[in-house]
């Protein structure tokens, strides 16, 4: 897939039936999810879950590099689109940290709970209760723990600065913080420009951006899964970047230093031509 498909008939069904089969795989699976105890057990079941559903979407994900051993790890990458709660777990396993929002979300909500997923209220007023969370689970899990600190998904043409309130647990834990960044390519590994991502790959409120182009039309999460069928999928390409020696830095300086090897290293790979 070197560009962008036309929606004709034949694409359009296409997306019909893929999109069908997805959402009778996931009924399907509902007695099994209601039936899984959370843990290990619940996360390693996302991943085959996660790998189904998008192979009925088309989304590839290819790494580069290796997830640390050390335990307890704190992952954390930039965020481009609905598509990283699949993508993360299809590579690696785990959970995640997500929004308080999603939790209220029919059926994804309570999916994500059962997956180990921990909703976090990222509201200032909340600060407190969000780090006993993020420390409590830390402390819980074997598993690597995903994070996506910038708050909210992007057009994709840069990063947004990251908030510093969670990573006020690592002044006194012994947790590793390992920074990855993904990128967004065609199936064939080439480049998407930034106002095709923004306009067809890329989940985003207009009004949340601080950069970049904008899409003339934004889509809901499920609405978005759907336009990405008829695209015929894409690439995630997923790369590993050695954890950082952050002892001895306060929140909002670890905040920095992780936003800033993000953004250089996505800044660099994004535009690299294959």
């Amino acid at each position: 897939m070197a560009k962008i498909r036309r929606q004709n008939f034949f694409n359009t069904f296409g997306a019909i039936v893929k999109f069908t089969l997805f959402w009778l795989f996931i009924i399907s699976q509902v007695p099994i999810i209601f039936l899984l105890p959370k843990g290990k057990l619940a996360a390693d079941y996302m991943s085959v879950f996660m790998r189904i559903l998008m192979f009925f979407t088309g989304v590839r994900v290819r790494v580069n590099g290796k997830l640390s051993s050390k335990r307890p790890l704190l992952v954390v990458s930039n965020h481009i689109s609905v598509f990283e709660l699949a993508t993360f777990s299809i590579a690696f396993g785990g959970s995640y940290f997500g929004k308080k929002e999603v939790e209220k979300f029919p059926l994804i909500g309570w999916v994500s709970k059962k997956f180990g997923v921990i909703f976090v209220d990222r509201r200032t007023m909340h600060a407190m209760d969000a780090l006993k969370n993020v420390r409590d689970q830390m402390r819980k899990v074997n598993y690597p723990m995903f994070l996506f600190p910038e708050g909210t998904t992007t057009n994709g043409a840069y990063v947004k600065a990251f908030k510093s309130t969670l990573f006020d647990f690592m002044e006194t834990s012994d947790a590793t913080i390992q920074p990855m960044v993904l990128v967004y390519r065609y199936r064939d590994g080439t480049k998407i420009d930034d106002e095709t991502l923004a306009e067809h790959f890329a989940y985003f409120d207009n009004i949340k951006q601080d950069m970049g182009p904008m899409c003339s039309r934004e889509r809901s999460a499920f609405s978005q899964v759907f336009h990405i069928m008829m695209l015929g999928g894409f690439t995630v390409e997923i790369t590993t970047l050695l954890p950082p020696i952050l002892t001895g830095m306060n929140r909002k300086e670890i905040a920095v230093i992780l936003q800033k090897i993000i953004s250089d290293k996505y800044m660099e790979l994004k535009d690299k031509v294959k």
